[in-house]
């Protein structure tokens, strides 16, 4: 008996059309055009290139306490869970450049400290969202796993954060320590 042709063809568009609402969740990128061109501009500027993305983290956030306030604003779960699910992407972003630049074995001891702060503020900023007793519980369950994933990633970013932070110190105190100590050897 000869199979049917159809089948597959409806299988494979039966799936696309499943397998697309998914894919697309992730497309949005959260930086902006602008934001794009700007960390193009400083890519080999550590300083730079990792204040930006903490600019950006923060600008996201305000955004949400903006809109959250708005009560002019539609659909506000939804606003939220987009603007947190944005700083997440950010925040990752900034941790994959961390990575790049201690690989490359670059000194970022000044923006680690700079992150450091920022972690602290962001940090208590989604605190506040979570502990807000105005929130529905409906609206709430909206965002309640993105905003716990947020508090997650800060958590342990900020952990590892604290911890390059010293052994950037003491590599840099090796480092004057040997330069020292050779500069009297001659």
């Amino acid at each position: 008996m000869k199979a049917r042709p159809t089948r597959p063809i409806v299988s494979a568009a039966f799936l696309l059309l499943v397998i697309s609402p998914l894919w697309s969740q992730r497309q949005r990128d959260p930086f902006t055009q602008s934001e794009v061109d700007q960390i193009r501009d400083v890519s080999w500027e550590p300083q730079q290139r990792l204040a930006l993305y903490v600019k950006f983290a923060r600008e996201r956030l305000v955004a949400m306490e903006q809109m959250r306030v708005d009560p002019k604003v539609k659909d506000r779960a939804q606003q939220t869970h987009d603007k947190l699910d944005d700083f997440v992407a950010i925040y990752d972003e900034l941790n994959d450049n961390i990575d790049t630049y201690i690989d490359r074995r670059n000194d970022i001891r000044k923006p680690l400290k700079q992150i450091l702060a920022a972690d602290t503020e962001f940090q208590s900023k989604l605190l506040a969202l979570k502990d807000a007793a105005d929130v529905p519980l409906e609206e709430a369950k909206q965002y309640e796993f993105v905003l716990s994933n947020a508090l997650d990633t800060l958590k342990n970013s900020s952990d590892d954060h604290r911890n390059l932070l010293e052994e950037q110190q003491d590599a840099a105190k090796h480092k004057r320590f040997e330069k020292a100590t050779s500069g009297r050897a001659e």
